[in-house]
């Protein structure tokens, strides 16, 4: 297996983000460039995996207190005082297998302890149903708080939050 390396995402990353997103364009939702720049700008966390020098994943998350406009954002924000909110983590269909998700988790988890943020929260479909996002957060310990309709009733989530 090639070596793994997770940084920083750039902006010269954007365009393999974007193609990657829209790989999962159903678990996710749409973000072309303009508005990945838009994300970034306000993200307190956007990180790629890189498999041999190729970005293959990525994670991004903002901060409670951030400008972000966002139905499942705001559910939290209105709960929790201090958390940060997974927005959006992808993996190439190719580095399926190979835990990439996992280590991107396991940064995120770090870099949450080290900032003295208490909660991870995201939120992952139940309508239409994402299994495999509810077993990756089960293992990181995610419990449910609530779930809510979105995206124009197309779409039901549980909201999820784990300790640090």
């Amino acid at each position: 297996m090639p070596s793994v390396m997770i940084r920083p995402a750039v902006p010269t990353d954007f365009e393999t983000i974007c193609a990657l997103n829209l790989a999962e364009v159903q678990h996710t939702s749409a973000m072309d460039i303009t508005r990945l720049a838009e994300l970034d700008a306000i993200s307190c966390y956007h990180k790629v995996a890189c498999l041999g020098g190729i970005v293959s994943a990525f994670l991004l998350a903002m901060c409670s207190g951030s400008p972000y406009k966002n139905d499942n954002f705001e559910w939290f924000s209105k709960k929790y005082p201090r958390f940060i909110y997974v927005d959006r983590v992808v993996v190439s269909s190719a580095s399926r297998g190979l835990h990439l998700g996992s280590l991107l988790y396991e940064d995120i988890f770090r870099h949450a302890r080290s900032n003295a943020i208490p909660l991870v929260t995201c939120e992952y479909n139940i309508v239409p149903a994402n299994e495999l996002s509810r077993l990756f957060h089960d293992k990181f310990g995610f419990k449910e708080q609530g779930t809510q309709w979105v995206a124009n009733g197309t779409k039901r989530v549980s909201l999820q939050v784990a300790e640090t």
